[in-house]
């Protein structure tokens, strides 16, 4: 129990002697008179924003999985995955014996219909030109009868025509077609299967031409619009060296809840070297007149600042250190980082030909004088 409060009270005694030696520490850290070693950075071939990649993937302008209005036994499929269309082509046939049936039935009533409007027709004329010379050979109650059982009978006639009308589509209907030019790209039943009304048969794709879906930051949104006007270009995987001229479809209204992207949807004619396929990945960025014209207003973007080389203050603003070369001493630069990429920060707020520090950003001060590591 005595060593025990022996080593407690060194310790207290040690306790100041500690703290004036932290406290030395970090006066040396934020001394400026201090020549800290840093590695820095010369800012240079600094691209505009706009000379960002966006990755995407390329999907058809139509897509559609094309069903029979009608059930029914398959008894053609006349395409093969891969086989190209023609808007109006059958694609698929289903046994038209029961709907043929159905529309002979329904034109034989109707005919029906019709000779029994024409017998009314008679009567009532009959009638009416009786009581029109001696109203009292017959009654109007019977006129009134037989101009009734007339309009019985047209009634009888529209609804006959219906029953023919909707039994000459459902005779249609089991004609499946192309909806417009594209490529067969799945089929989900064969040959002889039942199949209900509304079931999936055949999948086609209009690919002449493509839509390129890129996710854009919110803090870039306000530029589409000159991409919009000035067009964009897609690079595909697949073909790195082509460049596919596109332009802007479409704008999404609302940012991802996650990401805080907007989708941004291009669309492109397909090419003369080669064939888009849907799902092909690649990227796509505005062309170089946007470019331009976008780096005038934002200033020059830096791409491949290291990430190292920002920091932020308790306003969650960011931060620099730009070495001035005249005195070797560093001064901290507000910037805007517009986003993550891979190799780094992408930032507003400098200039070609500067020098910043890439390393131990959190350890300078204003004004610190540095030595820049070779």
């Amino acid at each position: 129990m005595k060593n025990r409060l022996t080593r407690i009270i060194t310790l207290l005694s040690l306790l100041p002697l500690l703290i004036s030696l932290v406290a030395c520490g970090d006066k040396e850290i934020i001394e400026k008179d201090d020549v800290r070693p840093i590695r820095a950075m010369e800012v240079a071939d600094l691209e505009p924003f706009g000379g960002r990649w966006f990755p995407g993937q390329a999907t058809a302008t139509q897509e559609a999985n094309m069903s029979f209005r009608v059930a029914g036994t398959v008894n053609l499929i006349s395409v093969d995955l891969g086989d190209e269309v023609k808007q109006g082509d059958v694609i698929a046939r289903l046994d038209p014996k029961d709907y043929q049936v159905e529309l002979d039935n329904a034109n034989a009533q109707l005919r029906r219909a019709i000779s029994d409007l024409e017998l009314a027709k008679s009567e009532y004329a009959r009638v009416a030109r009786v009581f029109e010379k001696d109203p009292g050979a017959v009654s109007k109650s019977m006129v009134d009868t037989r101009k009734a059982q007339k309009d019985s009978a047209a009634a009888q006639v529209e609804s006959a025509r219906a029953t023919v009308e909707r039994a000459s589509d459902n005779l249609r209907y089991t004609y499946l077609k192309a909806p417009y030019d594209g490529v067969v790209v799945e089929k989900f039943v064969e040959q002889f299967e039942d199949v209900q009304a509304k079931q999936e048969i055949i999948r086609v794709l209009d690919n002449s031409s493509i839509e390129f879906t890129v996710q854009v930051p919110e803090t870039l949104m306000e530029h589409v619009d000159k991409i919009r006007s000035r067009g964009a270009y897609v690079v595909f995987d697949t073909y790195p060296g082509i460049q596919v001229p596109a332009k802007v479809k479409e704008i999404g209204k609302e940012a991802s809840k996650t990401t805080r992207t907007y989708p941004v949807t291009l669309i492109m004619n397909q090419p003369e070297d080669f064939k888009i396929l849907p799902g092909m990945a690649g990227k796509a960025k505005g062309d170089q007149a946007a470019t331009v014209e976008i780096a005038k207003e934002v200033g020059m973007v830096g791409f491949d600042i290291p990430i190292t080389a920002t920091f932020s203050d308790e306003n969650k603003k960011t931060f620099v250190w730009v070495v001035d070369q005249s005195n070797n001493q560093v001064n901290k630069r507000e910037v805007v980082l517009i986003n993550l990429t891979e190799d780094g920060a992408m930032v507003t707020g400098l200039e070609k030909g500067e020098t910043i520090a890439t390393a131990g950003a959190n350890l300078l001060v204003e004004g610190q004088q540095v030595r820049i590591l070779k």
